[in-house]
């Protein structure tokens, strides 16, 4: 039970680490401008993959599946802030 509990938190953790990241590739306003929130939500999956990492290996594959996932979203949060410095986004 404390498993099947522990793997449900650690799935919403990487959920809502995953939505936020979505959330904040829009597009920018401001060439080669801070993007904070880009930066914490940046953080916060990182966070959320060592998490997975350190966790124990008994989850029937999701925990290597969230882990996939996540590593996709860095990948495309990264590609929204350089797309943003590239043609002028930036603030946030």
């Amino acid at each position: 039970m404390f498993d099947m509990l522990n793997s449900r938190r650690t799935f919403m953790r990487v959920a809502a680490a995953a939505a936020l990241a979505i959330a904040v590739t829009a597009p920018l306003a401001s060439a080669h401008a801070e993007q904070g929130n880009m930066d914490r939500a940046l953080m916060s999956l990182q966070d959320a993959l060592q998490s997975l990492r350190q966790a124990t290996p008994n989850k029937g594959g999701h925990k290597e599946a969230a882990s996939q996932l996540i590593e996709q979203a860095i990948a495309q949060v990264n590609e929204g802030i350089r797309f943003a410095n590239q043609h002028g986004g930036g603030g946030r």
